[in-house]
């Protein structure tokens, strides 16, 4: 006996799935990984350890190990299982009698508020915004078949990831001769082109840094209105497909145990294998020139699409083919409830780690090491395990879950567990 296509089965009681919470618990804590960089400021240090100031050889080795385990790859899992997440909440709702396609729009729309709040009030690095765009359209081509949704996916992907790295190549040739000795006028010209606004803006941040909460609000109300417009533009040919992708792997019972476990191992150990191997090599390159920052920017925005999906997925995998045991460990709780608050978790992380380093709050931005920052890892780790599970034994939902839920059922819903 077969299963049918998932795309012609008619809806079907969804149940919430433990899997996908632990590894979007997973998932959140890995967020926080790579975006400590640029919690701790500025910017460009999410591309290069060695700006604005060279780091130590033990500050490159930190900055390397998150790069190597977490860049691209926590980004690319989150994607997946947000895409996951969609077609699970249509399943749901029209299982119920209602319209999926309307509530997921409610839905998405009300994310794409709590983004501009979130950038205007908190942290410039918003990616709900994003994900609520980029959802919307997912939800536009979720009646696609999955070999279509698979296809468009890939080729969107890899066709933007290619022109990217085409577009980028004059200019890391021509760091490359710079560094060197041997380039041209024309190319030094060209690398000052590409590195003057970087370090411009880097002093800007730093500046901006040490404001007060309600004078860096109006710097971004009047100076950078539409900030999330241009993020999404950059992110959205990344985005999107990795969503469309997470769909798929959803209907082939990726995350419910319908896909036999052995060709699960199979996909997840030749995928984290091949994207830990892909990304070495590059360290292997990078590393020795101390990160180059145009090379460096090229291959975080294009050049490394290939080991940051096979990376999100072979991660989704491993964690799928180890749900089932490590949910039944303390660890495991605790990773579900992260998860089954990552919203909240997301949020609560912005809210510490800009406290922690803006000028309105204790104003170490600019002023902690790469080193240290993993210090400011594990504590967000150790708070976002600490406080959802018992949350979760008073509430049924984390505190911005059960408001979203509520703007979208446009009711109170009642949330203290009895």
């Amino acid at each position: 006996m077969t299963l049918p296509a998932p795309e012609e089965a008619a809806p079907r009681p969804a149940p919430r799935l433990p899997t996908l919470d632990l590894i979007r618990g997973v998932a959140v804590l890995g967020i926080l990984a790579i975006n400590i960089a640029g919690f701790a400021g500025p910017m460009v240090g999410t591309t290069t350890p060695n700006l604005p100031v060279a780091a130590s050889p033990a500050d490159e080795a930190a900055w390397a190990f998150g790069f190597l385990l977490f860049e691209g790859k926590m980004r690319a899992l989150f994607s997946l299982l947000f895409g996951a997440g969609l077609v699970l909440f249509w399943e749901r709702a029209e299982a119920s009698g209602r319209n999926g396609d309307v509530l997921q729009l409610r839905r998405l729309t009300w994310l794409l508020v709590f983004g501009v709040l979130h950038y205007l009030l908190l942290w410039w690095g918003d990616i709900l915004f994003v994900y609520a765009l980029c959802g919307i359209a997912a939800l536009l081509l979720r009646p696609l078949r999955s070999r279509a949704l698979l296809a468009l996916a890939l080729g969107l992907y890899y066709g933007w990831h290619v022109w990217g790295m085409l577009d980028a190549a004059a200019a890391i040739e021509a760091e490359t001769a710079a560094r060197q000795g041997t380039a041209s006028p024309g190319q030094l010209a060209l690398v000052a082109q590409r590195m003057g606004p970087i370090r411009a803006w880097a002093a800007q941040e730093l500046r901006e840094a040490t404001m007060g909460y309600f004078q860096l609000l109006q710097v971004k109300l009047s100076e950078r209105p539409l900030w999330q417009v241009q993020m999404a533009s950059g992110a959205f040919s990344e985005t999107l497909p990795l969503m469309l992708i997470g769909m798929v792997c959803y209907r082939r019972g990726f995350f419910d145990g319908r896909l036999p476990r052995k060709r699960l191992a199979e996909i997840a150990i030749a995928c984290t294998l091949a994207a830990l191997v892909l990304t070495a090599m590059f360290l292997g390159w990078a590393w020795p020139r101390h990160f180059p920052p145009i090379a460096m920017g090229a291959a975080l925005a294009w050049g490394l699409a290939m080991p940051h999906l096979l990376g999100g997925v072979g991660y989704a995998g491993l964690l799928a083919l180890a749900a089932p045991r490590l949910a039944r460990t303390a660890l495991g709780a605790r990773l579900i409830a992260a998860g089954r608050m990552a919203f909240s978790n997301y949020l609560l992380t912005s809210l510490v780690m800009t406290f922690a380093f803006y000028g309105w709050g204790l104003g170490l931005y600019g002023r902690v090491p790469e080193r240290e920052q993993w210090l400011f890892v594990l504590g967000g780790w150790a708070l976002m395990l600490g406080w959802s599970g018992p949350w979760l034994r008073r509430f049924r939902r984390g505190p911005l879950e059960w408001l979203w839920r509520c703007l979208v059922e446009r009711t109170v819903l009642p949330n203290r567990m009895r």
